[in-house]
């Protein structure tokens, strides 16, 4: 991305002091700003980093972006986030994207834990 541009994630920073600084290897240090990370990243087609953010117990052994992405993504609403300890949280969000022109949402509630020090994003359940 060049620089100055807002960061997809849709909070008021620019990309490069918002998720391009954990693009970038800094470790996110909440699972809101991994999930924020983790959108733009999927907006951005950054399959490496999203792998690299999911838990190795859960993470599927390839990721492939590299075709056109189907969706574009635009824009990202955190519903709700919370700690159940310090190792363990959620985060409840709604992403919109459009897919051939149509407007689709997605919302999931996803579970990070963290390991040495570091968030990992577990899983997610879709809400119907």
């Amino acid at each position: 991305m060049k620089a100055g541009l807002p960061c997809p994630c849709g909070l008021p920073a620019s990309y490069e002091h918002c998720c391009g600084r954990y693009h970038g290897g800094q470790a996110a240090p909440t699972p809101e700003a991994l999930m924020r990370s983790r959108y733009s990243a999927f907006a951005l087609g950054l399959g490496d980093y999203l792998i690299a953010s999911w838990h190795p117990g859960s993470r599927p052994t390839e990721l492939d972006l590299s075709t056109p992405l189907l969706a574009k993504w635009i824009g990202l609403k955190i519903v709700s986030t919370a700690l159940q300890d310090a190792d363990h949280g959620t985060v409840h969000f709604i992403a919109r994207c459009r897919v051939g022109g149509r407007a689709e949402r997605l919302e999931e509630l996803s579970r990070f834990v963290r390991e040495d020090g570091r968030w990992f994003y577990l899983d997610g359940k879709i809400a119907a």
